[in-house]
C-alpha cells in the first residue's frame, strides 16, 4: 500500500504556502475533513500547549490520512518520545518547540529518522500504510524522505545559531515561534517590531543557504503575515481551532444582534 501524498512536502516542493490548522481542543475524527474543506493542507496537532493525550493526538492524525490534509504533531521538546510514537501511529510530521542550537537540533532529527540518518526505531501499527506497509528497509526509507521534521525558533539564541540549525541533515524546516520570540526579545506581543523582521531576515537567508523551509507560528494579522511571506516563509501556522471558532461564533452573533427589532 503506498503512502499518503504528504501534501506539506508537495506545496513545499512547487514553491507554494503550505497552511497548518492549529489543533488545540478539537478531539473529534472530523477533525481533518473540517481542516481540508477549509481549504489547509496540514493539521498541527498540538500536544505542547493542548491537553490532548498521545491516544487523541494519533486517533486524529489516523483519521486525517484518509481525509486529505497532512497530520503533523507538536511535542514537548522534552518528551521526544511522544513524537516517535505520534509517527508510529499515523501522524506524518514532527515539530519540536525551544530549540537553540545544532546539537538539540541533531537530537531531533536523529530521534524521528531511521538508520542510517538517525536513531529512530522501527516497531508500531503501520498506519502510514494502512497495514499493507513494503519490506522494512523499503519502508524506512520511503518514510526518511516523507516525514517532514521541524524545529521551531524561539529565542534570540536559536536565531544566532539559525545557520547551524539549518546546517543539521534530517531538519526539513524552521519555523519561528513569533510570540516566544517577541517574549525572550522583552518585547512581548510586538510581532512586528524591527528586531522580529531582522530574525525572519536572518533565519530565511539561513533556511535558503542550506535548502530548508522557513515557517512561521503566531502571526494571525493580514499586514505582519503579509511581510514574513516576503521574506520568505512558506510553512504557516494559519492559526487554530479556538481563533477560527471564535472569529466565526463572534461575527455571527455580532450580525444577529444587530436584527433585533427596535422596541
Amino acid at each position: 500500500m503506498p503512502l499518503p501524498a504528504n501534501r506539506v512536502k508537495q506545496r513545499l516542493a512547487a514553491g507554494e504556502l503550505a497552511l497548518g490548522f492549529g489543533v488545540h481542543h478539537l478531539r473529534t475524527s472530523a477533525t481533518g475533513m473540517i481542516a481540508a474543506a477549509a481549504g489547509y493542507d496540514w493539521l498541527f496537532i498540538d500536544m505542547e500547549h493542548g491537553a490532548m493525550s498521545v491516544q487523541e493526538a494519533t486517533q486524529i492524525a489516523i483519521a486525517a490520512l484518509s481525509q486529505g490534509v497532512t497530520p503533523i504533531v507538536r511535542c514537548c521538546k522534552d518528551a521526544l518520545f511522544e513524537g516517535t510514537r505520534a509517527l508510529d501511529n499515523g501522524a506524518m510530521g514532527v515539530v519540536v518547540p525551544h530549540v537553540d542550537s545544532a546539537e538539540e537540533a541533531r537530537a531531533v532529527a536523529a530521534a524521528y529518522r531511521f538508520p542510517p540518518v538517525g536513531t529512530r526505531s522501527w516497531g508500531g501499527p503501520p498506519f502510514a500504510y494502512a497495514m499493507q506497509p513494503p519490506s522494512n528497509a523499503e519502508a524506512q526509507v520511503e518514510l526518511n524522505r516523507e516525514i517532514l521534521v521541524t524545529v521551531m525558533i524561539e529565542t534570540p539564541e536559536a536565531v544566532e545559531a539559525a545557520d547551524a540549525i539549518a546546517a543539521v541533515p534530517g531538519i526539513d524546516a524552521l519555523m519561528i515561534g513569533t510570540s516566544d520570540l517577541t517574549a525572550s526579545l522583552g518585547i512581548s506581543g510586538q510581532i512586528g517590531h524591527e528586531k522580529v523582521r531582522a530574525a525572519y531576515a536572518a533565519v530565511g537567508a539561513a533556511c535558503q543557504r542550506h535548502g530548508k523551509t522557513l515557517g512561521m507560528g503566531g502571526v494571525y494579522d493580514e499586514v505582519h503575515a503579509r511581510t514574513y511571506i516576503g521574506i520568505g516563509a512558506r510553512l504557516l501556522l494559519s492559526g487554530n481551532d479556538q481563533s477560527f471558532l471564535m472569529t466565526g461564533a463572534t461575527s455571527r452573533a455580532k450580525f444577529l444582534r444587530g436584527l433585533q427589532p427596535a422596541g
